[in-house]
């Protein structure tokens, strides 16, 4: 059995950074905390900490057990508060993954909804790789995972990838760069400072392929895993760089940049992939139902959303 006074401990060791600091926080003596985490350590069979000094780093192994206190805490003070505040008051709690090539605001668009349901949601967001995100829907850590793509082939995880909607490519430029470029869309892309998503990304493939069939030989000065840390380099006059139509007006107003132009012969897709194959959760239902009634109402891709999940 877990002794979850150890994990506590663990928990205050890991967060504080060392054992001095955590012993601070917790009223204990530095000696009292360090026997606790050595019989803790000792009981596992395995190292959570590499020391160095008065450094110490967690091992991977470390990191692994840090996630899961987490998680146990977390649960613990849901438990306590449903238990306060009676069953009639009862929060459901909504684990979202979002992959981090999803822009920003598509995830915003989507999910504040949410919290406006009837019954009381409390929203759990966590942004990482697709990759990771899925193998913690498989441990049932998450609820669905918002991303950019089906799930990918040949992974050992169990899940549906429900499409919610997609919609073309638009490119913007600050406007000093939108003047000079000139109108001729798309053949002021050529020769024009561009910045473009990094290889997650499943636009960059298209976009690449898109640019050699129209003939076009911008320059790349950029590649960019984060949607928004390319907005902001594209705000600065860095290139021009591309974003879901969808987003367009939101574009526009928050980073002050201009509209080059818009194609639908490039499409931004937007998945929920969940370990469900009908979707149940009150809050799942609500994502798809205002992917195809609001973010991708009018688009032409807009239909495919709330459709036939798409089992990998």
């Amino acid at each position: 059995m877990l002794n979850f006074k150890h994990l506590h401990y663990f928990l205050a060791i890991a967060k504080s950074g060392g054992i001095n600091r955590a012993a601070e926080r917790l009223h204990l003596t530095p000696q009292t905390l360090s026997g606790q985490l050595a019989q803790f350590e000792e009981r596992l069979g395995v190292p959570l900490f590499r020391r160095g000094g008065r450094r110490m780093e967690l091992t991977e192994t470390g990191k692994l057990a840090l996630s899961y206190a987490e998680e146990i805490f977390q649960v613990s003070t849901e438990l306590e508060e449903l238990l306060r505040g009676g069953t009639d008051e009862r929060v459901i709690p909504f684990r979202v993954g979002i992959a981090d090539v999803v822009p920003k605001s598509i995830a915003h668009q989507l999910l504040a909804p949410v919290l406006a349901l009837a019954d009381p949601i409390r929203l759990i967001c966590r942004e990482d790789r697709l990759e990771r995100l899925l193998a913690d829907m498989a441990i049932h850590r998450l609820d669905m995972v918002l991303a950019d793509r089906p799930m990918p082939p040949g992974m050992d995880v169990k899940g549906y990838s429900h499409p919610l909607g997609e919609c073309g490519v638009t490119f913007f430029a600050t406007p000093d760069i939108a003047t000079r470029l000139g109108a001729d869309f798309p053949r002021c892309l050529d020769g024009a400072p561009l910045l473009i998503p990094g290889e997650d990304s499943a636009l960059r493939a298209p976009l690449l392929r898109w640019l050699e069939r129209q003939g076009l030989h911008p320059r790349v000065v950029g590649e960019f895993d984060d949607p928004a840390l390319m907005k902001a380099f594209g705000q600065s006059g860095a290139g021009v760089f591309p974003a879901p139509t969808a987003t367009a007006p939101e574009v526009e107003a928050h980073y002050g940049v201009a509209i080059l132009g818009q194609t639908d012969d490039l499409r931004e897709r937007f998945f929920a992939i969940s370990a469900e194959r009908r979707l149940t959760h009150p809050a799942v239902v609500a994502v798809s139902e205002i992917a195809r009634t609001g973010v991708f109402k009018g688009d032409r891709g807009s239909r495919q959303a709330g459709g036939l999940p798409e089992r990998l």
